[in-house]
C-alpha cells in the first residue's frame, strides 16, 4: 500500500496520483507538481489516501509544493495569455489557408510550451504554422488533433436533457459507447435520438448501462415465451423501467390485442434475445468512434 493524494488538471478531467511527501491536504487544495510534461499546476481531487501498489504506475512523482500566491498570479497570466494566443493562432491558420478549427489553448505552467487544441476532418500540414508560430511566441509550439467528443468537452454546452454535457460537467475520461446498449435500453435507433451534440452517442447511455444491464438478468425480452396467471403467451413489448410487459396470449384470437402484465407475474419458459439488424449496425457505425 502507499499514500497517495488525486490531483486534477481540468475541471473535469483525469485525475493522476502522486506522492503527499509527508503532506496533508484537502479537496481543492491548489498544488504544484512535476509531470511528464514538466511542472504543473493543479487542484486535489482525491485527498490523501492509501492505496494498492499495483493501482499506481512506478516511480510516483513527489508532491512539489502547495500553490503560494505567486504560483495563482501566474496561473491567471496564463489564462489571459491564452485568450490572447487563441486569436493570434486563427490569424495565422487563415494566412495558411488550413482546413483546421481551433478549439483551445493550454500554456504549460512554467510557459515552457505552448499546447493549440484543433479540430479537422483529415490530416493537416501544420509544420509551417508550427514554424510560424514558434517565431512569434518564442517557445516550443505543440498542436495536437482531437475529436469531436473532445471538443464538446473543452467547450461545454447543454444536452437535449437540457443538462450542461455529461463530459464537460462530471464525467472525468471518455468510455466506449455502442450502439447494442441503446438497443438493450429499448431506445429508438435514430441516430437524431441517441446522438449527442458532438455527433456522437450520448455518453449517458454508458454509465446508465449498467443499471439496464440488472434490469435485463431478470426482465424476459421481446420473443421470450412466458407463462401469464391466463396461459401461455409471446411478449411482444417490454418496458424496462416499469417493469411491465405487453404478451400476446397463446388462447385468444390472432387479431387480439396484448394484455399486459408485471415482470413478477409472469413465469420464463424461453427467453429472447436482443439483436441489432446489421444494415442498422453498418448506419450507425459511425456514432460509436470517438
Amino acid at each position: 500500500m502507499a499514500e497517495v493524494i488525486g490531483v486534477r488538471f481540468k475541471e473535469v478531467g483525469k485525475v493522476y496520483y502522486f506522492d503527499p511527501d509527508g503532506k496533508k491536504l484537502k479537496l481543492g487544495d491548489t498544488v504544484i507538481v512535476e509531470t511528464s510534461r514538466g511542472v504543473e499546476c493543479g487542484k486535489v481531487a482525491i485527498a490523501n489516501k492509501e492505496v494498492p501498489d499495483e493501482d499506481i504506475v512506478h516511480p510516483l512523482k513527489k508532491l512539489v509544493r502547495i500553490a503560494t500566491k505567486e504560483d495563482i498570479r501566474r496561473l491567471q497570466d496564463n489564462a489571459r495569455k491564452e485568450k490572447e494566443a487563441l486569436k493570434i493562432c486563427e490569424q495565422k491558420v487563415a494566412e495558411h489557408g488550413l482546413a483546421m478549427k481551433l478549439v483551445d489553448v493550454e500554456y504549460t505552467f512554467d510557459n515552457s510550451k505552448i499546447l493549440f487544441y484543433f479540430t479537422a476532418d483529415g490530416r493537416v500540414d501544420f509544420r509551417a504554422l508550427v514554424k510560424d508560430l514558434a517565431s512569434v511566441f518564442r517557445t516550443r509550439i505543440e498542436l495536437r488533433q482531437i475529436g469531436v467528443r473532445d471538443e464538446s468537452k473543452m467547450l461545454g454546452g447543454l444536452g437535449v436533457c437540457g443538462r450542461p454535457f455529461c463530459c464537460s460537467s462530471f464525467l472525468g475520461e471518455f468510455h466506449p459507447v455502442s450502439i447494442k446498449m441503446a438497443k438493450e435500453q429499448g431506445l429508438s435507433l435514430s441516430p437524431t435520438k441517441i446522438s449527442g451534440t458532438c455527433g456522437r452517442l450520448m455518453c449517458c447511455l454508458k454509465y446508465e448501462q449498467d443499471a439496464y444491464t440488472d434490469l435485463l438478468k431478470h426482465t424476459p425480452k421481446v420473443g421470450a415465451i412466458v407463462k401469464t396467471p391466463y396461459g401461455r403467451g409471446l411478449v411482444v413489448e417490454v418496458n424496462l423501467l416499469t417493469r411491465m410487459l405487453k404478451v400476446k396470449m397463446d388462447n385468444t384470437p390472432n387479431d387480439a390485442a396484448p394484455q399486459t402484465f408485471k415482470v413478477r407475474e409472469v413465469k420464463l419458459v424461453k427467453d429472447g434475445y436482443i439483436k441489432v439488424n446489421k444494415k442498422e449496425m453498418d448506419e450507425l457505425k459511425s456514432l460509436e468512434d470517438k
